[in-house]
Order: C-alpha cells, then structure tokens, then sequence
C-alpha cells in the first residue's frame, strides 16, 4: 500500500495567483478606484471578493464581465430612400 506524503511546508500556497486588487484592476483599465467602487455599489461593474478591507477580483470574472459587455451594434437603416 503506498502512501501519499503531506504537503511540505517549505513551499508556501500562492491562493491569491488568479486575484487582483481593485488598485490594479483600475491600472488595467484605465479607470479610477473610485470608479470600480461606484461600480460595485451599483452592481454594475464585475463582481468582487472582499476580504477584510481588501477588494479583490478574479481574473477570469472579470475577463467574462467584460466579454458580457460587448455590444453588437444593428444594422443602419437608410432613412427616406425608398
């Protein structure tokens, strides 16, 4: 029977890889903190993780978040030409 060793501790967990802080996220998207935090209010940015005082965001959240705000534009329609 073999058996699986724990986990060392010498290496330690990096459980913030795929999260981003607001500061960077409003880097990234060239807005303002304040802006992502009206947003939030609102529920009309992407979503967030809060812990503590932090305000975090996922990577891959917010890819999709902004993916869900692209807009198809309709087809023009000329006006009075018949």
């Amino acid at each position: 029977m073999q058996t699986i060793a724990p986990a060392t501790q010498d290496q330690p967990l990096n459980l913030l890889a795929d999260w981003i802080s607001r500061e960077q996220l409003a880097g990234e998207l060239g807005i303002a903190c304040d802006t992502l935090a009206r947003w939030e209010a609102r529920q009309l940015g992407p979503p967030c993780t809060r812990i503590g005082r932090k305000v975090l965001y996922r990577r891959t959240t917010v890819e999709n978040w902004i993916n869900a705000q692209e807009q198809t534009r309709p087809a023009r329609t000329r006006r009075g030409r018949k």
